[in-house]
């Protein structure tokens, strides 16, 4: 692979100017059967390289732990990116933001009670430091410098917007060198961040998706020479739970990128295909009112979230077509799609019933966060006696993110952070009643000062103005559902798991469909597809084609609420993202 090269007048690869045409492509969103479709049709485009994030959290569960295979195997996704003859930009944080959880952030990292995360912390730099050494060590033949496709690599994410410390970028920017990055590096900020996120020698790039003259002119009086880039150009966005879901004018994005490009700057597409946080990963945003994000990462990109093109697709090739050779043919078509159907749900497992297959018990003065209990992501389980029969009013310090209330078993309430809400009052029918609570992690904080997001319930918990003490707590981290003793159905007060079968012949994109279920999680054959929610706006979830298998498949979907009257799903061939704005 050539090499690329930075100088006063702008990008060169092996002494020729070069253009980067970048589209935001992340692996760990993408089921790794479809990397392969989904490069093809970035090329097809008219692109000529790739960029993804890397979750340190993923790859890095727990300290002792690394994950480079399966769905992590970043070495195959060069690789095919390498086959397709594709670029490579890779920005591996280790803090990220891309609306995913904890902006890439691990969790273990919070056990520290006082940990400063994005600073010179030693613990943090520690942390971070031994992270790079196990990513960057296996990727060292994908630089480009090894003849890999790693053209060029980022120290840390829009920094600027968090902090100013210069030197905290220079240890991050060391450390890269030191586990043998020898490509160029880039920072990269919004346009009024550019001078606190900057760092000296490095090339500063921009982040907008609007008035790009305007933007590209704060990046030249702030970087007077060298080349000029937009690393994420933002031609749609998420959703976040209880919105609408966002979409941009093609024909208006598509003026913006024209007006980038004959400015003879280079780009990177936020998102080419923004693809899907599967399982719990979706992150959330907190500015003084917390805002989980949806499951789908569909984002009203050229790619949708079944990587079929969209408008966007077509206007974006037009303009890039202006500028640099472009491919022959034809848009790609749709990919195929499963023939719907109605899956019946016949058999039910409760969730309170049976916690112990879930998770292990662990006993506390106080109830312990999902940071004290190594976990991830999911549910903890907290159990406690309550000592008296009567009215009663619980006050919980803080609750992270969603609490369902139990006495006895049966449900008494509901306390959400997004709604600062932290008292219930219910009655306690006798006395020796056990009091239980379900708290859900809904996504930690991926922007901002709220990264430092602990899960479960935090502080004290009160009844009746006085502390609750001694506490069982159980995570429910869900990693796995394969061991639940499901039953025939039936009634089920409070959190269930229902389970259903149906035959597949053909292997299928499909879209699962929860109309008449009110809140929960669903897999297909043990594939964590994610959340769902009545609340919308989302209200399918995508089922890859790689997930399902000719013959039996199985379908099982956490309802916390109420479920669906007929306990019945539908996979569709099209999604339902909710209503826009427009």
């Amino acid at each position: 692979m050539p090499l690329l090269q930075i100088d006063d007048g702008g990008f060169t690869l092996d002494g020729e100017p070069f253009r980067l045409l970048s589209g935001g492509l992340h692996y760990f969103r993408v089921h790794p059967g479809q990397w392969a479709d989904r490069l093809h049709k970035a090329r097809l485009m008219g692109l000529n390289t790739v960029e993804t994030y890397v979750p340190w959290n993923l790859h890095q569960p727990r300290p002792d732990s690394f994950v480079l295979d399966g769905g992590l195997d970043l070495p195959r996704f060069l690789e095919l990116a390498a086959a397709e003859g594709l670029h490579v930009l890779l920005r591996p944080g280790p803090y990220i933001c891309a609306e995913w959880e904890g902006g890439g952030l691990p969790s273990w990292l919070l056990a520290e009670p006082d940990i400063r995360l994005r600073s010179r912390d030693p613990r943090f730099l520690a942390a971070v430091d031994a992270y790079f050494t196990h990513l960057l060590t296996p990727l060292r033949p994908y630089l480009a410098s090894q003849g890999g496709p790693v053209l060029a690599v980022q120290v840390e994410n829009e920094y600027g917007a968090y902090g100013d410390d210069t030197a905290y970028l220079e240890h991050l920017a060391d450390s890269l060198r030191r586990c043998g990055v020898d490509v160029p590096l880039f920072t990269c900020d919004q346009p009024a961040d550019l001078e606190r996120g900057a760092l000296p020698g490095v090339l500063a790039t921009a982040n907008f998706g609007s008035r790009s003259g305007e933007s590209l002119a704060v990046l030249r009086a702030r970087q007077p020479k060298g080349p000029l880039m937009c690393t994420e150009f933002w031609i749609g966005w998420f959703d976040r739970w209880g919105a609408h879901h966002v979409v941009r004018d093609p024909g208006q994005a598509a003026d913006e990128l024209d007006e980038l490009l004959s400015a003879g700057a280079s780009v990177n597409f936020y998102m080419f295909h923004g693809g899907t946080n599967f399982g719990f990963t979706n992150g959330a945003n907190d500015k003084h009112t917390y805002r989980p994000t949806v499951t789908s990462y569909d984002y009203d990109a050229p790619l949708d979230e079944a990587g079929d093109p969209t408008e966007k697709f077509t206007a974006f090739r037009e303009v890039i077509a202006k500028y640099a050779p472009v491919p022959d043919g034809p848009v790609p078509p749709r990919g195929p799609k499963l023939a719907p159907r109605t899956v019946a749900l016949t058999e039910s497992a409760g969730l309170l019933a049976h916690a112990a297959t879930l998770g292990p018990a662990v006993d506390a003065r106080r109830p312990l966060t999902m940071e004290e209990l190594e976990q991830d992501f999911g549910f903890v389980l907290y159990e406690t006696d309550l000592p008296l029969a009567g009215p009663a009013l619980l006050e919980v310090e803080h609750v992270r993110d969603r609490a369902q209330v139990f006495v006895d078993g049966l449900p008494v309430g509901v306390l959400e952070r997004e709604n600062h809400e932290h008292a219930l009052a219910f009655t306690v029918p006798r006395g020796g009643c056990k009091l239980t609570v379900l708290v859900e992690n809904q996504g930690r904080v991926n922007y901002g000062q709220g990264i430092h997001d602990r899960k479960g319930l935090l502080g004290k918990v009160l009844l009746d103005g006085a502390e609750l003490v001694g506490w069982v707590s159980r995570p429910l981290p869900l990693t796995s559902v394969a061991d639940l003793p499901f039953g025939p159905a039936a009634p089920v007060v409070g959190p269930a798991f229902h389970r259903g079968t149906f035959e597949v012949t053909d292997p299928a994109d499909a879209f699962l469909h929860l109309d008449g279920w009110t809140k929960g999680n669903a897999w297909i054959n043990g594939f964590a597809l994610g959340r769902h929610w009545s609340r919308g706006p989302q209200r399918s979830l995508y089922v890859p084609a790689p997930v399902l298998r000719a013959g039996s498949n199985e379908v099982v979907v956490l309802e916390l609420h109420a479920a669906h009257r007929a306990r019945t799903v539908e996979l569709r061939a099209t999604a339902d993202l909710g209503p826009t704005e427009e």
